[in-house]
Formats: C-alpha cells, sequence, structure tokens
C-alpha cells in the first residue's frame, strides 16, 4: 500500500464554540470511518512562518495550512475516494491537497 499525506487548506471558522465542537465530532466520525486506512490523523497547525535564501517572513500563504494527516491506499485514485466526503471540504468550505509519499531508498 502507498502513503499519501493531505494537508488541510483554507474554510471558514465556526461561529460559535457549539458549531466548532459540532464540525469537530463530523470530522472525527469520518475519520473513524476510514479505519486502517488513516495511518497518521495528524494534527492543525498554528502560526507558520516562511523561510527562504533571504530570511524569515511572516507573510501568509495564499492557501494557508491548517493541519495534515496521513492516509494509506493502493492508488490515489483510491485515496481521493476515501477523501471526498471530508468534512472540511463540505462542513468548511476549505480544500485538501493530496500527495503520494515517496519511499526512501533503503541502505
Amino acid at each position: 500500500m502507498t502513503q499519501f499525506i493531505f494537508t488541510y487548506h483554507g474554510g471558514q471558522k465556526p461561529e460559535t464554540p457549539e458549531a466548532g465542537k459540532e464540525a469537530m465530532e463530523q470530522w472525527k466520525t469520518w475519520a473513524a470511518g476510514l479505519g486502517a486506512a488513516l495511518v497518521n490523523p495528524g494534527t492543525p497547525v498554528g502560526i507558520t512562518k516562511t523561510l527562504n535564501a533571504t530570511g524569515i517572513s511572516d507573510q501568509a500563504s495564499p492557501h494557508p495550512l491548517m493541519g495534515f494527516s496521513i492516509l494509506e491506499a493502493a492508488t490515489m485514485d483510491d485515496a481521493l475516494e476515501l477523501l471526498k466526503n471530508c468534512p472540511h471540504i463540505h462542513v468548511i468550505g476549505g480544500t485538501l491537497e493530496v500527495s503520494e509519499m515517496m519511499a526512501m531508498p533503503e541502505e
């Protein structure tokens, strides 16, 4: 099986703590439904800094990272099928970016 990292981007913050709790419960239910395919539920992220050859920047990305998770599936199409009902897309209106994780050669 291949591992895929998917990153959460954008979306609207829930308007109330109760709405936030409900969104998280929907995410937990969806994640539990993935079973063993969700090999790392990941974590939300906070403040982001950008480093490059000229220094450090606080400039926000046009697609700010909100968190990540790691999924295992046979193919990219299978991974996308598992992710298409993610509450991050449907509840808060965000997007997911999905990338195949490349196996590192063994030494």
